[in-house]
């Protein structure tokens, strides 16, 4: 299914440091043609400068820069700026990984990957941001949502989800009567790809909708749109 058109909450200011000039192309093209403003550059310091003036919405970050190493780039960037960042790196492992997202990192992308993989994530990352700045309590019907909290109350009885179903709970609530493909939500609640991983999110379905009382056969907050993805909605606007 192709991605829906952007909408205007849905545009970034986006900058890509990256020195390899095929992947910064193909990376500026794609996220270009979803609508966002990119501005791109070939090197650490180069970058820095460009993400101090501009003052982007997010950077994609790889770490084998030609000038400085991009982990220490990162970190300089955590000096001067709260802004988004999206590590896309051939390093792979537990360790660059963890040493990543502990300097500050919002997400990491392991090369070589596709277009589609670098959009998922960049919709992750913002609309996690979004949810950040959000009101902290969701009502939906009955469904009262505290993120600060993170509790969950049904018609004013406590629900125990775990903290996967509430991440799963809290994106279908900010996108509440917009259907949200299983793609999204792997990349958004679990930080993966789609391939393989349809069966994680509907067993995690399936145990949200137990424990707010339904089944996928008899809904009444989350519904399922077959071929397509699901949705959360007040009982009776479906």
């Amino acid at each position: 299914m192709a991605p829906s058109a952007p909408t205007l909450s849905d545009v970034a200011a986006i900058i890509v440091i990256e020195d390899d000039p095929h992947i910064r192309r193909l990376a500026a093209d794609a996220l270009a043609d979803r609508g966002h403003h990119v501005e791109t550059a070939a090197a650490a310091l180069e970058g820095l400068k460009l993400v101090v003036a501009s003052k982007p919405d997010l950077v994609i970050l790889d770490l084998g820069l030609p000038d400085l190493d991009g982990a220490e780039l990162l970190r300089m960037l955590r000096a001067v700026s709260n802004v988004a960042v999206i590590v896309a790196t051939a390093r792979e492992g537990d360790e660059h990984v963890v040493a990543a997202l502990d300097a500050g990192a919002d997400d990491y992308l392991v090369k070589p990957y596709s277009t589609a993989q670098l959009e998922a994530r960049v919709r992750a990352v913002l609309r996690r941001g979004e949810s950040t700045a959000a009101d902290p309590i969701v009502e939906v019907g009955e469904l009262r949502i505290d993120r600060g909290a993170r509790e969950v109350t049904l018609a004013g009885e406590s629900v125990d989800l775990s903290p996967k179903e509430f991440d799963l709970l809290v994106l279908l609530a900010d996108r509440v009567g917009e259907v949200v493909s299983k793609r999204d939500i792997l990349a958004e609640v679990w930080r993966q790809p789609y391939g393989g991983g349809d069966r994680t999110v509907d067993v995690h379905l399936s145990s949200l909708r137990s424990k707010l009382g339904e089944s996928a056969a008899h809904s009444r907050y989350v519904h399922t749109v077959h071929g397509v993805g699901v949705k959360l909605v007040p009982p009776g606007e479906d």
